[in-house]
């Protein structure tokens, strides 16, 4: 099955898009409905329902996760290092101070989209698109950013846009 919308269109839809969802994503702050969090946990099951991440990967070729403390300490241990022998080969400090991966696409990927590490995998790749997070209305940057990467999670907001019109 493939994926809708697909690679190609994602960044230019997401785009042209941007000022209907940036206005949307306002709107949603100010006046959030009470039963958000309950929609879009069903809007996000039944769209991953449909989605096979295996046949994309975009998120892990194109962005790299953030890097906790207890996240490097469980993939280390997983992979046998120290924690600073895991820091030192694989991982940075970005601009917020936070762990990042030195490279894209991810250092974990193998050449059929399936992660090396997926059982220790990061938080935030556990959660990635953060769809079906609670008060989801206070991640609207993070969301708008997403839309370009993940095909899934601008088919979410979408249907959110219909579900929840405001």
């Amino acid at each position: 099955m493939s994926l809708k919308p697909s690679l190609n269109e994602i960044q230019k839809l997401s785009k042209d898009k941007h000022i209907e969802n940036k206005k949307y994503f306002d709107k949603l702050k100010k006046k959030t409905p009470k039963n958000l969090d309950y929609v879009m946990q069903e809007i996000h099951g039944a769209e991953f329902k449909r989605t096979n991440c295996l046949n994309c990967a975009n998120c892990c070729k194109t962005t790299g996760p953030l890097f906790t403390l207890a996240d490097i300490e469980r993939i280390s241990k997983h992979l046998k290092q120290k924690p600073q022998q895991f820091i030192d080969q694989y991982l940075r400090i970005d601009e917020d101070k936070d762990y990042v991966l030195q490279n894209v696409p991810c250092t974990f990927l193998d050449n059929e989209n399936y992660c090396m590490i997926y059982d220790v995998r990061p938080k935030a790749c556990r959660e990635f698109p953060h769809t079906d997070r609670k008060k989801f209305q206070q991640i609207s940057d993070l969301t708008l950013k997403n839309l370009a990467i993940c095909p899934a999670a601008y088919n979410i907001v979408e249907e959110m846009k219909k579900k929840l019109p405001l």
